[in-house]
């Protein structure tokens, strides 16, 4: 969900090239089931279910990583679409939650996290912003606490253009400590909350919300925790607009403790504005979309902080690239920008997802792509229309984000979001998880490659994944 349209959205619910390339397969289970690796994608449609799903979130964790969990946004009604798996993506199941009852009605803009004692937390919009704690892997859900002011309008009401408290939350759990963020309707700036985690199903009272010091006003953001338990936020201003805008940090250095947020930094400025409209996404318009990684694995990069955003260049050309920097001195200074996609077109990567790996230190990185849409209704086009066809890529880092190994297609199928007639195309954002040496990504998909799509090829979207070994 975005707030400049609120009304609009309310009404959907190289090192050692060569051998390194080899090295990296995509298979339909994990390493831990013992199967062999698959010389191409081999993609799984988690949700096959009639109309749109879209805006995704998914987590590995990391008590048991066979367990895995997915959410999105459901298109018809209140609600959030689930899917989670237990044998390490090979089967999934489904269900719809959040959809009255205990967990509220949800409207949208969901995220997850996941710990090391076995908790995964999701955070939502209902008229507020919610968190809930599953204890069985993602399986079901609880309510645990509302971090913003009690409202008085129900789902319905948002539908017809009423505001919640907050947009895009977004949600971080380790070293002990859960974090959410989110924008303030009442101020558009970020605010932020904590609780302590002492086991399974063992969580604190959430702080009171802090506002992020001179966020002026942001949106679109992440929440990130560092390996001494210090908290991290990032999102761009302004909030509208097809850009330039630009790319903040805020940082707490002891997290639960009393120090709160030091002021804003900059870390970019980027062409692509809170609201960018590029051919792949002309209904819904794009967003740069940072997100935050921090190696808390005690290896040779332990410490190291890092973010990744979507600039254009030049300004409206809808030649979107993916970019990579780090920080070694959380966030003061940061490392030049590394290009992420690999490409030699001007066509558009967008709505990338950053996850670390917190076994190995690897670090992923997964897009939706149009390179191969040359509007020639050859294999990457399915319009004769340029750049407006999306395929899901991904890229790893195992250098500590210094290079990028080749590119890896994920996406088996070509997807086009005008044609889902979802108003919402692919959404704000997708989801992707690293861990143990498996990263999977979830995205919103209507190529329908994999036959089970109840709506058929290029109509509404399903939640696609594939599992990808890093030997």
């Amino acid at each position: 969900m975005r707030t400049q349209i609120w009304s609009r959205t309310a009404r959907r619910l190289a090192r050692s090239i060569p051998a390194l390339a080899l090295a990296l397969a995509v298979s339909n289970v994990s390493p831990a089931a013992g199967a062999a690796h698959r010389a191409g994608p081999h993609n799984v449609n988690t949700s096959r279910s009639p109309g749109n799903q879209n805006e995704t979130s998914i987590v590995i964790d990391p008590a048991n990583p066979r367990d895995m969990v997915g959410t999105s946004n459901v298109e018809f009604g209140a609600g959030l679409v689930h899917v989670w798996s237990t044998d390490g993506g090979v089967t999934w199941k489904k269900n719809v939650i959040a959809d009255g009852g205990p967990l509220g009605s949800a409207c949208c803009d969901s995220q997850l996290a996941a710990d090391e004692f076995g908790n995964v937390f999701l955070v939502y919009l209902t008229f507020r912003v919610e968190v809930a704690l599953s204890v069985d892997g993602g399986a079901t859900f609880h309510p645990l606490a509302s971090l913003t002011p009690p409202g008085s309008v129900p789902v319905q009401a948002l539908r017809r253009g009423k505001l919640p408290t907050g947009d895009q939350p977004s949600i971080a759990a380790a070293e002990g400590e859960v974090w959410a963020s989110w924008t303030s309707f009442s101020n558009g700036k970020i605010q932020a909350s904590g609780a302590a985690v002492t086991g399974l199903g063992q969580v604190g009272p959430f702080s009171s919300p802090q506002t992020a010091q001179g966020s002026n006003k942001g949106d679109y953001g992440d929440t990130v925790i560092g390996p001494d338990g210090q908290v991290m936020v990032t999102y761009q201003n302004p909030t509208g607009g097809e850009g330039p805008a630009t790319i903040y940090t805020d940082l707490d250095p002891d997290g639960l403790g009393p120090a709160g947020f030091r002021p804003a930094r900059t870390v970019a400025v980027t062409n692509v504005g809170g609201y960018d409209y590029i051919p792949a996404q002309n209904e819904r318009s794009v967003d740069a979309e940072a997100g935050l990684a921090w190696d808390r694995t005690g290896g040779p990069h332990n410490g190291r902080l890092y973010i990744m955003y979507t600039t254009e260049r030049p300004d409206e050309s809808d030649d979107l690239d993916v970019q990579l920097r780090y920080s070694d001195d959380q966030g003061a200074t940061w490392s030049p920008e590394l290009r992420v996609n690999d490409d030699s077109t001007t066509y558009s990567q967008f709505l990338p997802r950053i996850a670390l790996d917190q076994t190995t230190g690897n670090l992923a990185i997964s897009w939706y792509d149009c390179r191969n849409d040359r509007g020639n209704h050859g294999p990457g086009d399915t319009d004769g229309v340029r750049n407006d066809d999306a395929v899901m890529y991904a890229a790893v880092s195992e250098d500590g984000g210094q290079t990028m190994l080749p590119n890896i297609r994920v996406g088996a199928g070509v997807s086009n979001a005008t044609d889902s007639g979802s108003g919402l195309d692919y959404g704000d954002y997708e989801g992707l998880a690293f861990h143990g040496g498996v990263f999977l990504p979830l995205w919103a998909d209507n190529s329908n490659s994999t036959g089970d799509n109840p709506d058929g090829r290029l109509h509404a979207l399903d939640l696609y994944t594939a599992v990808v070994t890093v030997p």
